[in-house]
C-alpha cells in the first residue's frame, strides 16, 4: 500500500499546464484510491467465462455431429456392413469435431473483446463454421473420401444454429450479471476533462456496459478536481500519476484513451509500451457515435490509421431483399393470424358496436402519404375530442401522449398494452406502404413541424415495429425517438431487422411503456 501511495504522488510526464475546467465536474475532495488488486496474466472472470464458452461449444458441436450421424445412419436398415460404416463415419465425425473446435478458437469466437456486445461474435461463429465445412469438403474431394451429403449438410446448420443460440444465451446471462456490477472490465480513462467526461457518461448511461470506470487521469485538471461526475457515479481523478501506473495502482483491465490526448501518437505509442507484458488492454475512444460497426472500416495509409465511414445507401440490392422479406413475412403473418384477427374484430364490435378498423393518414417514404390501418382502440369521436385534451399532453416535442387517455375503450387498453391494435398494418406492409421494421410512421402535422435533419426519417419506409418499439415505446422522449429512428435509417441491415423482430416479440410478452 505504501508503494502505491508513493506512485500516486510521483511526478508524471503526462501533466501539461492546467487550464480552467467546466463547472459540470465536482471539485470537492474525492475518495482515496483503493489499494491495487493483484493483476496477473488474464483477468479471472474473463478466463472463467471463456472456459464456459469453450465447454458449451464443445458440447454443441459434439451434439450436432452426433445428431447428424444418428439421423443419417441410426435408423438405416439398408446398411449391411454396420461396423465398417460406424468406423468410417466415427473417424470422419472426430475429424469434423476437432476441426470445428479448432476453427472456433482460430476465429477467436470466445475473445473477451467481442463477447457480450455487437454482431462480431456471431459473425465469427458463422465464418468459422463455414470455413470448417468448406475446407473439409475440399479435402474429402481431393482424397476421394465418400461422405453422405445428408450427414454433412445436417451437421453444419444444426451445429451453427446451436452455437449461435448458446452464445446468445450466455450473452443474456452476461448482460444480467453486468447489470448487477459483475463481470466488468475495470477501466481508467485518460484525456482532457471534456473528453474524459464524455466517455465516462457514455459508458455509465448504457445498461449492461462492459466497463466499470474506476479512475480518470485528466491532463488539464487543476488541483481542486478530485472527481468526475458527468455520469450517475462519480469517478476518482488520479492526479500526478502516469496512466500506466494508475492502471496498475487500481488493478484496471483497460486504459481508455479519450479523444486526441496531449502528446498525440507519441503518447499512445509510449503508453502501449508501458502496458506490454500486462493484462491491461489499450483502448482508443472517439466521438464517432450512432454509426454501426459494419459501416466503419480501418485503412492504414503510410502509418496513418484512416477511419472510413460508409455513406448510407437508400437504393439497391439490399433494399430489394428487405422488400422480399416484408412480402413473405407479412403474407405469412396475415394467413397465420387470421383467426386472431377475427376474434379481435368480434371483441371490438361487442364492446361498443363501432367500426372494427381505424384508418389514419400517415407519411411514408419520400413524404408519400397513405392510410395506415389499426384495430380501433378509441371511441369513435376520438379525433374530435383531441382538441379538448391538448392541455393534458404528457409527450415532449411533437408527440402527443396521455398515459390515461379517456378516449381509449376497455378492449382498447388491452389491445394497446400488447400492441395488438397494430396488427392490421401487416396489410400496409404487404402492399408496400410500410416495412416490417422501420422508423415510426409520422402524422402529416408532425412532418410539417420537422427540423431539416428529422426529414431523414422519411428516406425509408416506416415500420410496423422498430428501434422505438423495443427501446421504451411511449416512454421515449421526442429527441430520443428521433435519435433512434435516424440511427436505424443510416445503419439498418437484414440481420438487425431480424433482431428487432425478435426483441419486439419479447417486448410484447412483457409490455412496458405502452399506452
Amino acid at each position: 500500500m505504501t508503494e502505491v501511495k508513493q506512485r500516486l504522488v510521483a511526478p508524471s510526464p503526462y501533466r501539461p499546464k492546467f487550464r480552467a475546467h467546466s463547472d459540470r465536474f465536482a471539485t470537492a475532495p474525492g475518495p482515496q484510491v483503493a489499494a491495487p488488486s493483484p493483476q496477473a496474466t488474464e483477468r479471472v472472470w474473463s478466463r472463467n467465462f471463456r472456459h464456459r464458452l469453450q465447454v458449451t461449444d464443445a458440447i454443441t458441436v459434439l451434439g450436432a455431429v452426433g445428431l447428424a450421424f444418428f439421423v443419417r445412419f441410426g435408423l438405416d436398415e439398408s446398411i449391411n456392413d454396420v461396423a465398417r460404416v460406424e468406423t468410417q463415419y466415427g473417424l470422419i465425425s472426430v475429424t469434423i469435431i476437432v476441426a470445428w473446435l479448432v476453427a472456433l478458437a482460430a476465429f477467436r469466437t470466445q475473445d473477451s473483446r467481442v463477447i457480450g456486445a455487437g454482431a462480431s461474435e456471431y459473425k465469427r461463429i458463422v465464418n468459422a463454421s463455414a470455413t470448417t465445412f468448406g475446407l473439409l469438403a475440399i479435402l474429402f474431394l481431393i482424397f476421394n473420401i465418400d461422405v453422405a451429403r445428408g450427414y454433412f449438410l445436417l451437421a453444419l446448420p444444426v451445429g451453427t444454429l446451436g452455437l449461435l443460440a448458446a452464445h446468445w444465451l450466455w450473452r443474456k446471462w452476461l448482460i444480467s450479471q453486468r447489470n448487477q456490477d459483475h463481470y466488468l472490465c475495470r477501466a481508467v480513462v485518460v484525456g482532457t476533462l471534456d473528453e474524459v467526461g464524455y466517455v465516462i457518461r457514455q459508458i455509465q448511461q448504457k445498461s449492461g456496459a462492459a466497463y466499470n470506470v474506476v479512475g480518470a487521469v485528466v491532463s488539464d485538471a487543476d488541483e481542486r478536481l478530485h472527481t468526475v461526475t458527468t455520469g450517475p457515479r462519480p469517478v476518482t481523478v488520479l492526479t500526478g500519476v502516469d496512466p500506466a501506473d494508475a492502471a496498475k495502482a487500481v488493478g484496471a483491465d483497460a486504459v481508455i484513451v479519450a479523444g486526441q490526448p496531449d502528446g498525440g501518437a507519441e503518447f499512445i505509442r509510449s503508453l502501449g509500451w508501458r502496458l506490454e507484458g500486462t493484462a491491461t488492454d489499450l483502448v482508443l475512444a472517439s466521438r464517432l457515435t450512432d454509426v454501426a460497426g459494419p459501416r466503419i472500416h480501418f485503412r492504414p495509409v503510410e502509418g496513418l490509421p484512416l477511419i472510413h465511414v460508409e455513406i448510407p445507401q437508400f437504393e439497391g440490392g439490399k433494399h430489394v431483399l428487405k422488400r422480399a422479406f416484408d412480402i413473405v413475412a407479412s403474407g405469412l403473418g396475415i394467413i397465420a393470424l387470421a383467426p386472431v384477427f377475427a376474434l379481435l374484430a368480434l371483441a371490438i364490435k361487442l364492446d361498443d358496436g363501432g367500426p372494427v378498423l381505424f384508418s389514419q393518414e400517415r407519411v411514408g417514404r419520400n413524404e408519400k402519404r397513405f392510410m395506415m390501418l389499426k384495430f380501433r382502440s378509441m371511441v369513435t369521436t376520438a379525433e374530435t375530442d383531441l382538441e379538448a385534451l391538448i392541455a393534458k399532453n404528457e409527450g415532449s416535442g411533437l408527440l402527443f401522449k396521455i398515459k390515461d387517455d379517456p378516449r381509449v375503450t376497455r378492449i382498447g387498453r388491452i389491445l394497446r398494452k400488447f400492441s395488438l391494435d397494430e396488427l392490421p398494418q401487416l396489410w400496409n406492409v404487404f402492399v408496400g406502404e410500410m416495412s416490417l421494421v422501420g422508423p415510426r410512421p409520422p402524422l402529416p402535422r408532425e412532418v410539417e413541424a420537422y427540423e431539416s435533419h428529422v426529414h431523414r426519417r422519411l428516406y425509408i419506409k416506416p415500420g410496423l415495429t422498430g428501434m422505438w418499439q423495443v427501446n421504451g415505446r411511449s416512454d421515449l422522449s421526442w429527441d430520443e425517438s428521433v435519435r433512434l429512428d435516424l440511427y436505424y435509417v443510416e445503419n439498418w441491415s437484414l440481420t438487425g431487422d431480424l433482431m428487432i423482430v425478435w426483441r419486439t416479440v419479447k417486448v410484447l410478452l412483457k409490455p412496458v411503456g405502452a399506452y
